[in-house]
């Protein structure tokens, strides 16, 4: 396929999903961004329009270790969520990025879980 295609069909998938999707300062938007060596996540409040956190596989806190990609995404994952305790973020809605809810995904989000993230 295209790589122009892929990217236009994940945009359009990503828009699809943002017209339902929607963060506060008290619920906030998980968003992921899935790139091919890293993964990015943020806790955006669509409200007033900034990034309260954010956490990334290029940080120094994570290693890729034995799992590769999908372990460091996991340690992203949890990263943030760490940082959303320390802030008093219990609660947030997952905005997955247009891509599938399969593999660093979807470690990702167990990560966050396991870090005390609900959504």
């Amino acid at each position: 396929m295209d790589p122009t295609k892929k990217r236009v069909a994940r945009r359009s998938r990503h828009l699809r999903l943002r017209k339902h999707v929607k963060g506060t300062a008290a619920k906030p938007r998980l968003s992921v961004y899935r790139s091919n060596t890293h993964i990015y996540a943020q806790l955006i409040d669509d409200v007033a329009g900034h990034t309260l956190l954010a956490a990334s596989s290029r940080e120094d806190e994570v290693t890729k270790g034995e799992d590769g990609k999908v372990g460091a995404a996991k340690q992203v994952g949890e990263l943030l969520g760490q940082r959303a305790s320390a802030a008093g973020i219990t609660t947030c809605v997952f905005d997955r990025g247009g891509n599938r809810y399969a593999g660093r995904v979807a470690a990702l989000a167990d990560g966050a879980r396991s870090a005390g993230l609900e959504f």
